[in-house]
């Protein structure tokens, strides 16, 4: 197989959105710091919306992002959470795909937190291949060719045959 094509996981980010400031964020946030060993950082609103009490400025969630081999071991442990099934829809046409953990204490040794009570999170995955940087990069900049982007089908495939997912029909 050609170097360049093969499919790797760039990050996993872990996301809880409370909705408001104050107690229920500072459970959010105890709970993806014990998760992950990492500080959480803040959402913050940019928008207001004066029918949900939100204001511009106003933190309303956190998230975490984890990188390299302890994403991977800590993805092993969501995808058990949710008995390694995802719906096709989950996945983008981008290759990238998301899923929601509904109760933390779902998710292996994981134990019950008394503090924070019962949460879910959301778990956002960004595959890549080498040469992806290129869009990144701040020097010539460029597009990644079509022929190198990551379909859907292809990231099922790799979820597929190195993390034992299944994918579950629409109910």
């Amino acid at each position: 197989m050609n170097k360049m094509k093969e499919i790797r996981i760039e990050k996993i980010t872990l996301n809880v959105g409370v909705g408001e400031a104050g107690d229920k964020l500072e459970k959010a946030i105890l709970l993806l710091s014990t998760l992950t060993k990492r500080k959480p950082l803040q959402n913050v609103s940019k928008k207001r919306i004066p029918t949900w009490g939100v204001r511009p400025g106003l933190a309303i969630g956190a998230k975490v992002t984890l990188r390299g081999k302890e994403a991977e071991e800590l993805l092993k442990k969501l995808l058990s959470a949710v008995d390694n099934k995802l719906k096709i829809t989950s996945f983008d046409k981008e290759g990238n795909f998301s899923f929601g953990v509904p109760e933390y204490i779902d998710i292996p040794e994981v134990e019950y937190i008394v503090e924070v009570g019962i949460i879910g999170l959301e778990v956002a995955v960004t595959l890549i291949r080498p040469g992806f940087r290129i869009k990144n990069r701040k020097y010539k900049t460029k597009k990644i060719p079509k022929k190198h982007r990551i379909t859907k089908e292809e990231a099922i495939k790799y979820m597929e045959s190195n993390f034992n997912l299944k994918i579950g029909e629409e109910e």
